[in-house]
């Protein structure tokens, strides 16, 4: 069971900004994927949940082997792709509990019971250390970074995917907040899902430990390993990569 991509090219407005990105998320691991402000890693999060506004011009997007590269967006998200926006929309008049409850259903036959509801919703509120008042306000209205950030672990662990693509869920956040949505993560880590996590820091990576790395810039991975491939960047920044991809292409 797995989420991969294979070949990827995409365009926005006449521009190419994916080149041929390969990777594989399988159930049960956690992968980050690192890059540089521009690199592509926002597209490639955009593409994977299918935003129109980006065009794939070849390769595919495969979804435990089915090819969704054409799927709409709220079809890839019934299937069980989910993704944590680095800049969540807010929804005037609609509380962060009608919507959560709403995102169940809409991935179910039959709505869910209001009790068995509220119960889960309690349960992912205490992991998260999320105050109960929180769910009757209008979704990210007035919210601070931190309160959107955890809104959207709040909807990772209600929603339970298969797979989550995490786009810079750290940004903005500070040493609290990035402390309990790191622990929100970890905590729905597990062997029926996978995770992808988009960032240009390393610092959520000192909390949540992931798998496998993964390099981009210039809309190609370029550099793959284990988690000790985001202490390099750590120490070294990005240009020690840029010089071996130079050296590389000479």
């Amino acid at each position: 069971m797995s989420l991969e991509i294979q070949n990827l090219h995409v365009r926005t407005e006449d521009k190419e900004i994916l080149k041929g990105v390969n990777l594989k998320v399988s159930k049960g691991e956690t992968h980050a994927l690192m890059g540089p402000n521009g690199s592509g890693k926002s597209t490639l999060a955009n593409t994977i949940m299918g935003n129109p506004n980006y065009e794939v011009t070849e390769g595919r997007i495969l979804l435990n082997g089915e090819d969704v590269t054409e799927a709409d967006p709220d079809e890839r998200a019934r299937a069980g792709v989910f993704m944590a926006f680095q800049y969540p929309a807010t929804i005037p008049g609609v509380s962060v509990a009608n919507f959560l409850r709403t995102a169940v259903n809409a991935r179910r036959e039959e709505p869910i019971k209001v009790k068995e509801f509220g119960s889960q919703l309690r349960a992912n509120m205490d992991l998260l250390r999320i105050d109960p008042d929180f769910t009757r306000r209008y979704l990210n209205e007035g919210f601070s970074g931190g309160e959107k950030k955890r809104a959207e672990i709040l909807q990772l662990a209600m929603l339970k995917p298969e797979f989550a693509v995490l786009d810079e869920t750290d940004s903005g956040l500070d040493i609290d907040a990035l402390r309990i949505v790191s622990d929100g993560v970890n905590a729905l880590r597990g062997p029926e899902m996978g995770t992808l996590i988009i960032t240009h820091y390393t610092r959520i990576l000192q909390y949540v430990t992931p798998d496998y790395v993964h390099i981009m810039l210039n809309g190609k991975i370029v550099r793959e390993g284990g988690s000790e491939l985001a202490g390099e960047l750590e120490d070294k920044g990005y240009d020690w990569v840029r010089e071996e991809v130079a050296a590389g292409a000479a």
